[in-house]
């Protein structure tokens, strides 16, 4: 595929990935990096290519083997790679992830070759974790803006689904819970706390093992009964105090505040609450997107 910009006599072209090209993704993956995230690895970029990811492993499992490109100058320099699949029980498309430095030009023509070789289908993108990253599932908008033009310019309708958050650890002033149980747990791997009273589960929080120095707190709930006793806060200040015990410097978390109305259970608005309170700061709104034939 050869393209030429725009207004330029720049030629562009997209070849499969090869092995030559580590690097070169590498140093595209990590200028996208937020706050919070650790660098790519080589391994991480492996299990990304063969369509493996520790978190949202389930979903992975369903897609076919991924195709990954990269767009190239007339030199052969690698300027941007993009990444897709689809879905074996449904036929859908997805676009598993693309970077190219916020070159505007760049990820029109990846998101266009995508289209093209998918075909006429319905087509997701940025809905999965990869293991490019710890966890972020969806596209960071405020940080990635040419990329979300890009999509949007292309016919993709976003969802604003995930805020994502960090805070540098120990945090002080938290109170915690007197006492709790920790266990190992796969999915996601990492650790589960748990609070009981008389035998009965008043609180849960999963956190996730240290990579690089961060911590991930998957999940944090409290029971209808046992909620309005400060016990979230302190279950809170419990599993930070656990994540920097296994060596977490720094914190991240995700929440999935698109409740609908209507719905308490999904209502986010006093996790949100507690986090800001903790000290947890916004890195970014996570999109994800979608394309109807």
């Amino acid at each position: 595929m050869a393209i030429t910009t725009p207004g330029a006599a720049t030629q562009l072209s997209v070849r499969p990935y090869q092995d030559g090209d580590e690097a070169a993704v590498l140093d595209l993956v990590a200028a996208d990096r937020l706050a919070g995230q650790p660098l790519t690895t080589p391994a991480m970029l492996a299990e990304a290519l063969a369509g493996r990811s520790p978190v949202d492993g389930g979903w992975w499992a369903e897609l076919a083997v991924p195709v990954t490109e990269v767009i190239c100058n007339a030199a052969g320099t690698v300027l941007g790679a993009v990444s897709y699949s689809t879905r074996h029980s449904d036929g859908a498309g997805f676009i598993l992830w693309l970077h190219c430095r916020e070159d505007r030009v760049l990820a029109a023509a990846l998101i266009a070759r995508a289209l093209d070789r998918l075909g006429p289908r319905t087509v997701h993108a940025f809905e999965f974790a990869s293991a490019l990253a710890l966890g972020l599932e969806g596209l960071p908008a405020k940080h990635r803006p040419a990329t979300r033009a890009a999509l949007e310019a292309a016919g993709f309708a976003g969802r604003d689904l995930w805020r994502y958050m960090r805070a540098d650890l120990p945090i002080g002033g938290l109170p915690h819970v007197a006492r709790y149980t920790v266990t190992d747990c796969e999915d996601p791997p990492g650790k589960r706390l748990e609070v009981r009273e008389g035998g009965e589960l008043l609180a849960e929080a999963t956190i996730g093992r240290a990579v690089a120095g961060i911590g991930v707190l998957w999940w944090i709930g409290v029971t209808p009964a046992a909620r309005g006793r400060g016990l979230g806060l302190a279950l809170l200040g419990s599993a930070l105090d656990v994540l920097a015990g296994l060596g977490a410097r720094e914190a991240i978390l995700y929440v999935d505040d698109d409740a609908l109305a209507g719905d308490p259970e999904r209502d986010r608005t006093a996790a949100n609450g507690m986090y800001d309170r903790a000290g947890f700061t916004e890195v970014d709104r996570l999109h994800s997107f979608t394309s109807r034939p």
